[in-house]
């Protein structure tokens, strides 16, 4: 790692402001386009990317400036990520009119199809919603999910095969075989 960055990196853990806004500066785009795959809504995403940046801020003193930064701000941002969709489920109390109307019996039409899809996502628990967004949707590697969520390997197989399964039985009782 370059001198700069390392001093900057020690810059940010001791509190220096223009610190952790140079380093907001340059991780700013990357954080957010990886909240954006797991949240799938760019509202939601902004609000989440305040709020891993503030979390990195309050955490700074237990960041090791020897380590990459960007792996440490995508595991904030995943952890808040999960957080946001944990709200999201416990505040949808009425379903959308989407999940309303019945699903297609088939998946002739490629719009009906997305909406089935669509509405078995949002019915995983967030944290096999994160894995098999991450894997399925984005094709992250399983390696790269695994940092991201601080979780070994298997345990993102795992997670990504029961939300595979879940995903299968929700689209089967909207009728719509895979």
């Amino acid at each position: 790692m370059p001198e700069a960055d390392r001093a900057l990196l020690e810059a940010f853990v001791h509190g220096e402001e223009r610190a952790f806004e140079a380093l907001f500066r340059q991780f700013e785009s990357e954080v957010y386009r990886w909240i954006l795959r797991i949240v799938r809504d760019p509202t939601t995403a902004e609000d989440v990317m305040v709020e891993t940046f503030w979390r990195a801020y309050r955490g700074r003193a237990r960041f090791d400036p020897a380590r990459s930064m960007g792996a440490w701000l995508r595991r904030i941002a995943t952890n808040a990520s999960i957080d946001a969709l944990k709200r999201a489920v416990r505040n949808r109390r009425w379903t959308t009119i989407d999940e309303q109307v019945a699903a297609p019996t088939t998946a002739s039409t490629d719009a009906g199809l997305e909406r089935s899809i669509a509405s078995a996502f949002r019915r995983l628990p967030p944290k096999l919603a994160v894995v098999a967004t991450l894997e399925l949707v984005e094709e992250v590697p399983y390696a790269e999910i695994a940092d991201a969520l601080d979780l070994p390997i298997g345990t993102v197989k795992s997670r990504v095969s029961r939300a595979m399964d879940a995903l299968r039985r929700e689209l089967a009782r909207m009728g719509v075989t895979p």
